[in-house]
């Protein structure tokens, strides 16, 4: 599984679909708010009419002989996000929630999606649907073969698939007489016919070499570099992720919601480089940029989009060996590869390299989050002064430090959408908006020379016992994680119990990882990078968050995350040991720490931490006269000693805010 749609993860378990699990509202489970046995039946007047799309889609079943049909919530890519356009599970049931499968038969309709979307799939779904209360693709077919008759074929389209995906449905079917058919023409795009949104036409553009690590031709030529030194000898790599040929090319658009890519493939070979895209979009410089005038080992061919399967079926006719990661080749493009012509690594190299930065990307992410903090500071500072007057709610909360960040220098726009809540919305995988009295604010924006992504929960008032020593104890966690040595190639997964133990000390935990990696103006979340058990090695380099929490259904939620570099530990003895360098420069709440459970390690971290923060961001306050930003910043970062801390500090109940900024910079 590749990114197994961390689709922003539980930030404060608001954001959509995520596979690092979510917090559970206290109302899982609950009886259909649809009664659809009734005459007429009882609908919430949310819900979408699927009948005649529905039947216009049994019509083309009909067409190509199958019995059902499997709609995914993916796009062809296994992008965290989708367009428009590829929102055809959304369109044929009505249903919104970015995580959950369809399958329609001729006689039923049924969706299956996970516990955060219950209510809203019953509230957006006509009588057409079953909604099934679980996910994955056993219970899938455990219907599939009580609905459909013997002999029946399952369509699907193949470019929908991801091979793992594929692969569990075949099998999960062999035996059954009833077999998986792959039509490349989607039967949903069919029915929603001139009404579906067109694919997007913006420009494809060239970074300036400013903002990036290295040029597309010194890509190109490590990737070569490793084919050569492959042991199988690939003659090919095809990259199918979108991240991937953004990043090769140092190209980027805005076809995908929030991140900066654009439909695309790309076949490099040992003597030619062929990038599958609609060249209209390209400029007559950015033709130039990428040598598309000529035909030698570093002149980028441009072919259109749509004729990347046939190409590839083209190219494996002849002594060839095709080089995928299967994480993100669809199954679409697999299926005309012969067997014996691929060779597979579960990450393609391109996805490897990238996730380790050079010294270069490592100082623009590092500039990025000094430029965040400033963002961050002010609004903090904003939210102090007008949370107790009352006149702050979610959403104008969420406007202004949207405002704050897209001041600041390469700011590219959201990277996700700006949500917000508040109090025990914080705990609440849904929930309804509120007045910023108890706040959650979680917003991503892109900028162009890192990527940041920043959690902070600060409280204003007297709070409570419990919630400083839930606070405390994720904070022991983030520090010891962070401050954590380990061997060199050491997995994520192997260290991850380190932001828990102080939580498990208690009795306390969270349903979510611990971290994601993080891009160079590309994704908020970065695969392979993390401390799940699917991650690449640590390595010197990455860049990954450090994010643990602690959430109290139906009162509050508390997330502490940083980002932090790999980096070379120092240690007494002579070895290759690795540990973390902090790079988010915001101080934590001192009104919610409770230092006695804090040890001398722990003090001396913090404190060395926030004389890194005045160093960093201080000046740069001062440089623009923010002297008020620049105050609170001295008092929040006063050093910390072993005893009762100031609860003067901050604000009037328990409010969390989330930030995450995707960045790069001149």
């Amino acid at each position: 599984m590749a990114r197994a749609h961390w689709g922003c993860c539980p930030w404060l378990v608001l954001l959509c679909a995520c596979a690092w699990g979510h917090p559970k509202p206290a109302d899982l489970g609950g009886q259909d708010v649809r009664n659809c046995s009734t005459n007429p039946p009882y609908l919430p007047v949310t819900v979408v009419n699927t009948t005649v799309s529905l039947s216009a889609l049994r019509q083309q079943m009909h067409t190509q002989n199958l019995s059902a049909y499997i709609i995914p919530d993916t796009d062809a890519h296994m992008n965290e996000y989708i367009g428009q356009h590829d929102e055809r599970r959304a369109w044929i049931t009505g249903f919104t929630g970015s995580a959950g499968t369809a399958v329609v038969t001729m006689k039923k309709a049924a969706v299956w999606t996970d516990s955060r979307y219950w209510t809203q799939a019953e509230r957006q779904m006509d009588c057409n649907w079953e909604l099934h209360k679980e996910v994955g693709t056993t219970p899938i077919v455990t219907w599939l073969l009580t609905e459909i008759p013997a002999g029946g074929c399952v369509g699907f389209d193949p470019f929908l698939l991801s091979i793992d995906t594929w692969e569990s449905y075949n099998l999960a079917l062999q035996g059954s007489n009833r077999q998986l058919v792959s039509i490349t023409t989607n039967l949903v795009d069919l029915v929603w016919g001139s009404e579906r949104p067109p694919v997007p036409n913006q420009p494809i553009y060239a970074l300036q070499e400013a903002f990036t690590g290295s040029t597309w031709q010194e890509k190109v030529s490590g990737v070569r570099s490793q084919m050569q030194k492959h042991q199988k000898a690939p003659t090919a790599v095809l990259l199918s992720a979108l991240e991937e040929t953004a990043w090769l090319f140092n190209l980027r658009a805005s076809d995908i919601p929030y991140n900066p890519f654009f439909y695309s493939y790309t076949l490099l070979t040992d003597s030619s480089i062929r990038l599958f895209a609609n060249k209209s979009r390209f400029s007559s410089e950015t033709l130039n940029y990428l040598n598309s005038s000529c035909t030698g080992p570093m002149c980028v061919q441009i072919e259109d989009y749509s004729q990347v399967r046939d190409s590839i079926q083209a190219y494996a006719l002849g002594d060839v060996r095709i080089w995928i990661g299967t994480s993100y080749t669809m199954y679409g493009i697999y299926e005309v590869i012969p067997k014996e012509k691929l060779v597979t690594d579960t990450y393609s190299p391109v996805m490897m390299t990238k996730a380790v930065k050079n010294s270069k990307e490592q100082a623009l992410l590092k500039a990025s989050h000094v430029r965040d903090a400033v963002a961050v500071i002010r609004y903090l500072v904003w939210l102090e002064k007008n949370v107790p007057k009352g006149t702050v709610d979610e959403f104008s909360g969420a406007e202004l430090v949207d405002k704050f960040r897209g001041e600041e220098q390469f700011s590219s726009g959201p990277s996700f959408e700006t949500i917000s809540a508040s109090g025990l919305n914080a705990a609440l995988a849904h929930y309804s908006p509120r007045h910023l009295a108890e706040q959650d604010m979680l917003v991503f924006l892109l900028h162009r020379d890192g990527t940041t992504d920043i959690t902070r929960t600060v409280h204003w008032g007297t709070p409570s016992a419990f919630q400083k020593e839930a606070y405390t104890r994720v904070l022991i966690g983030n520090i010891d994680l962070s401050r954590l040595i380990f061997p060199a190639a050491t997995s994520g997964r192997m260290v991850e119990a380190f932001a828990r133990r102080a939580l498990w000390d208690a009795g306390l935990n969270y349903g979510h990882g611990t971290g994601h990696g993080i891009g160079n103006f590309l994704c908020v979340h970065e695969w392979p990078v993390g401390f799940q058990s699917n991650n690449i090695a640590m390595a010197k380099g990455m860049f990954t968050s450090i994010e643990p929490g602690y959430y109290k259904d139906g009162e509050f939620g508390i997330r502490l995350e940083d980002v932090a570099l790999v980096v070379e530990a120092k240690t007494k003895y002579p070895g290759s040991y690795l540990t973390f360098e902090v790079v988010s420069f915001v101080p934590y709440d001192r009104n919610l720490i409770d230092v006695s459970l804090l040890s001398p390690e722990h003090l001396q971290y913090l404190n060395r931490y926030y004389q890194t923060i005045r160093e960093k961001v201080g000046p740069e306050l001062q440089r623009r006269q923010l002297l008020e930003e620049f105050k609170w910043l001295q008092q929040h970062t006063e050093p910390l000693a072993a005893r009762a801390p100031d609860t003067a500090s901050w604000a009037s109940v328990l409010v969390v805010s989330t930030f995450a900024i995707l960045s790069w910079s001149v």
